[in-house]
């Protein structure tokens, strides 16, 4: 049996195993994936590796008693022996209050998140990938280390009152380290993309190697409040710690930053810079996402904070009706509004500020304030009257995406970039910041 599924194969099999259920209510998730990768370290590649998984998941429910199991199995046997075995511990569940019956069918938006050109990648078209790359870094004696990912595949689901969702995707993601000999010099570039054809390995190791050789020699500066630039990469570790909290119940739980004292959250208040506008839609050209949410709801577009206020919070469907709103769920991408600078125009409209390439190993601090910390690497540099003046040493920051985003001065042209800690895709502009705080200096590089 094929790994990845056609939509009408992919029904026929749900079809199937609905059809020996016994249960109130049943619901059945389908997912089949083939992943390739090459890693490559000290200039040469050191693994390649294809994984292929295919994976059915069955709910069964008995009023608010549900039990789920899961199968990489596919003949009849097995997926009649997984829909008695979910049923099985269904009865033997506890009920859970908190449970909502199954969704009817749904009406979802058109998205195409499915290319070819990453389809069809093979082991030969991902070492010609990593060649590119490694000329770039190889000339110069430099080590370079980096991994290419791609992924294809799809999900469905399909219920017993009749829904049925469908939504095949591909992805491809790069990341390069460059470090000099002597270990004294660093730079890092990550590319994400739906469509392989868009990524160009060459291009985006030039930066990383451009990096590196211009962060030899790292002076110290005091730590304190600084005017920073973050590229997309930097950003995108901060700003992920907003959207993963624009949970309702949190909010009205007392346990986030959209909070108020007395039970009540800052939904229709503005807490942002007005330039700063966060929205999810699947159809996005750049950052296509499934039309449908975990549980089946249809993923529409969500203004999430618009001109700085907050438009919509995401909410349960047990939540949503406790508290008699409409359910919105999760949103299955980001995109970050921003404007037309390059990268280059706000560095040229800098008197003093800090280029800050990437930030890791971010931690809360205060989840109420989403107040975080981490330390910057791989490419930190000052500027001084529009230009890249010298590497400076590492810092470790303490700073809240939410104050952050009040301390705005300027935004660039939004692009797509993957999460070094979560390994999600954005659309994040680069942003200048006033007032970042920096804590104290790290010696790392």
């Amino acid at each position: 049996m094929a790994v990845i599924l056609t939509e009408s194969e992919a029904k026929a099999l749900l079809q199937k195993v609905l059809s020996y259920s016994k249960a109130d209510e049943c619901e059945v998730n389908l997912s089949g994936e083939e992943r390739g990768n090459i890693r490559y370290a000290r200039n040469e590649v050191s693994t390649s590796g294809a994984t292929i998984n295919q994976n059915l998941q069955v709910q069964s429910s008995f009023g608010k008693k549900v039990g789920v199991a899961t199968i990489d199995e596919f003949d009849d046997a097995s997926l009649e022996k997984v829909v008695r075995r979910a049923e099985e511990l269904a009865q033997l569940a506890p009920e859970n209050p908190e449970h909502m019956g199954v969704l009817g069918p749904q009406q979802y938006l058109k998205t195409n998140g499915y290319f070819e050109s990453t389809a069809k990648i093979t082991p030969a078209i991902r070492a010609e990938a990593v060649a590119k790359s490694l000329e770039t870094s190889g000339n110069q004696k430099l080590a370079a280390a980096g991994f290419l990912d791609d992924y294809r595949g799809f999900s469905a689901m399909m219920n017993s009152k009749g829904l049925f969702a469908y939504y095949p995707s591909t992805n491809v993601n790069f990341s390069l380290t460059v470090r000099t000999e002597d270990g004294t010099g660093s730079g890092y570039v990550t590319r994400g993309y739906s469509d392989f054809a868009k990524l160009d390995t060459a291009a985006a190791s030039k930066i990383a190697v451009q990096k590196c050789l211009g962060s030899v020699g790292a002076k110290a500066l005091e730590p304190g409040k600084y005017t920073v630039i973050l590229e997309p990469t930097a950003a995108a570790v901060l700003l992920e710690n907003l959207f993963f909290n624009m949970d309702a119940r949190s909010a009205d739980e007392g346990r986030s930053f959209l909070s108020k004292p007395g039970g009540k959250t800052k939904l229709g208040e503005k807490i942002v810079d007005e330039r700063v506008t966060i929205y999810s839609d699947p159809t996005h050209p750049e950052l296509p996402a499934s039309p449908w949410s975990g549980d089946g709801r249809a993923q529409e577009k969500v203004n999430w904070i618009e001109k700085g206020v907050v438009k919509n919070m995401a909410y349960s469907r047990y939540w949503a009706q406790k508290k008699g709103v409409k359910a919105v769920p999760y949103p299955n991408n980001i995109i970050m509004a921003g404007g037309t600078a390059s990268l280059a125009d706000m560095i040229k409209n800098t008197q003093r500020g800090i280029l800050v390439t990437k930030l890791w190993y971010i931690r809360s601090v205060d989840p109420q304030t989403l107040l975080l910390t981490g330390l910057t690497r791989d490419g930190t540099f000052y500027i001084e009257n529009g230009k890249i003046k010298h590497p400076v040493k590492n810092f470790r920051f303490n700073e809240s995406p939410v104050i952050m985003l009040n301390n705005l001065e300027a935004l660039g042209k939004p692009e797509r970039v993957v999460s070094t800690e979560s390994d999600s895709n954005y659309l994040i502009p680069p942003m200048k910041i006033r007032e970042f705080t920096f804590s104290s200096l790290s010696d790392a590089v």
